[in-house]
């Protein structure tokens, strides 16, 4: 039995003492888990219980919007003044544009006058932007300071601070002019210059440079922080590893509904969701890709007299589709992926088609080969048009076969190069695939499929 579950069991006969004791030793991993089994008094006795605990802040930062709210409109005032103070601006800030007016008026009211400034600072950026996600708590000193007189500093703000690894170095204006670990500071002389220590190679981003691009910068320099900087090169915050793991979950969640037709932008959890929001937020693609599956019907009916002249065509119709559409989805998948990593650019566009290429020809001659063999095993077995011979028989295969063959170059070709385009065109390539894909795919390998059939069985 966990902690957790004794605590549960035995709820209504510990002390308050014992309780908190108890609350203190469970894993907030297992709290979020199972938070939503939890009596609502439960859920409101341990948070109380962990208040004084670090581990509130984890507890809090992690739960759903709703059960946050919950939390906030439940405790007392002076509790919530406890909570936010130990809170980092920019989580605040997240709070904030979560939450009701009503229960933002509360948390509003709780916060220091420093810590409505730095809010309302932060509020003034997009919040998918540097300077959205940045907290203004940061260690930084002036270009004429002593080594000494860093230290002293560190120790009297590193618990008003989020990271302590790194101090920036300012001038008067609040440039920055470099950075220097506490290693470096730790391993020189006490009265040299900050400046002679500092490494003035610095990685920093702007503060409008997309959240996505930050992520991409913190990971490729393996930094736990990164400064953000405006036009005239002034500190403005810092965004820090643990903000940089929310934005991928954001960013790999919006991505995940745009590959499967999901409009707009949502990151909250699928049970806060109502059903009417889920339904404007799904049913625009839908209809979209119900009005761009009607030419598939159009190419249908195009070739319907060869449908009823030839009935092995239709037979693996739906074979050329799920081929078409399992290649060409593979193929964007990857180059989507590599454009979000950044391991690919439209410059290699080229290099991209060639390879492809090659990894086309060689999946089709496969796939030719395993239809050919799969219609003349059915041949055995099914029965025949008196009016076609053997002869017939291996022509209708070879033909199908050969269909295949184009059909499953031309829709990897297609998945690989449409998520380039549009990715240069300044658009979000996710877009391009899964059902978009799937339905350009499908009208262009059916017309590709009857043109090659007609072309080698001449009807």
């Amino acid at each position: 039995m966990t902690e957790l579950e004794q605590l549960l069991e035995l709820s209504e006969i510990l002390t308050d003492d014992e309780f908190k004791s108890l609350a203190s030793t469970i894993q907030v991993q297992e709290l979020l888990e199972r938070w939503e089994s939890i009596n609502s008094k439960i859920q409101l006795k341990i948070f109380e219980s962990l208040l004084e605990d670090e581990k509130v802040i984890d507890l809090m930062l992690n739960l759903p919007h709703t059960a946050q709210e919950n939390i906030l409109t439940s405790i007392s005032q002076e509790n919530i003044k406890s909570l936010l103070s130990r809170l980092q601006p920019d989580d605040i800030t997240d709070f904030v544009q979560e939450l009701s007016e009503e229960t933002k008026k509360a948390i509003w009211a709780s916060l220091s006058e420093e810590a409505k400034e730095e809010t309302l600072h932060l509020l003034k950026y997009d919040e998918e932007e540097a300077a959205g996600i940045m907290t203004p708590r940061f260690l930084a000193i002036r270009t004429n300071q002593t080594i000494k007189q860093a230290l002293d500093f560190v120790r009297r703000n590193c618990s008003s601070t989020e990271i302590i690894n790194y101090i920036y170095i300012i001038d008067t204006q609040k440039r920055l002019k470099g950075v220097a670990s506490i290693k470096a500071l730790l391993s020189n002389r006490d009265d040299m210059l900050v400046t002679e220590v500092m490494d003035k190679d610095l990685v920093t981003v702007n503060a409008s440079t997309d959240q996505e691009d930050v992520a991409k910068i913190l990971e490729t320099y393996a930094l736990v922080a990164v400064p953000v900087i405006d036009d005239q090169e002034r500190l403005l915050g810092i965004v820090t590893f643990d903000d940089v793991i929310d934005v991928i979950r954001e960013e790999q969640t919006e991505d995940i509904y745009r590959m499967q037709g999901i409009s707009g932008k949502n990151t909250s959890s699928y049970k806060e969701t109502s059903p009417m929001r889920l339904v404007l937020k799904r049913t625009p693609w839908l209809i979209i890709l119900l009005i761009l599956g009607t030419f598939t019907t159009i190419v249908m009916e195009r070739y319907q007299v060869e449908l009823t002249n030839i009935v092995i065509l239709a037979t693996f119709l739906p074979l050329v589709i799920q081929t078409g559409g399992n290649s060409g989805g593979q193929s964007s998948t990857l180059m989507i992926r590599g454009l979000a990593t950044g391991e690919l650019k439209f410059r290699d566009t080229g290099k991209i088609i060639l390879k492809e290429l090659v990894v086309g020809l060689t999946m089709a001659t496969s796939l030719c080969l395993a239809v050919f063999l799969i219609i003349q095993f059915r041949n055995l077995f099914a029965s025949h048009d008196i009016f076609f011979t053997e002869i017939t028989e291996l022509q209708e295969s070879f033909a199908i076969s050969i269909a295949f063959f184009f059909v499953v170059i031309i829709a990897n070709l297609i998945g690989a190069i449409s998520p380039m385009i549009i990715h240069k065109m300044g658009m979000d390539p996710t877009v391009m695939s899964a059902p978009l894909m799937a339905t350009v795919i499908d009208v262009l390998g059916l017309t590709i499929y009857f043109e090659i059939a007609r072309l080698i069985l001449k009807f």
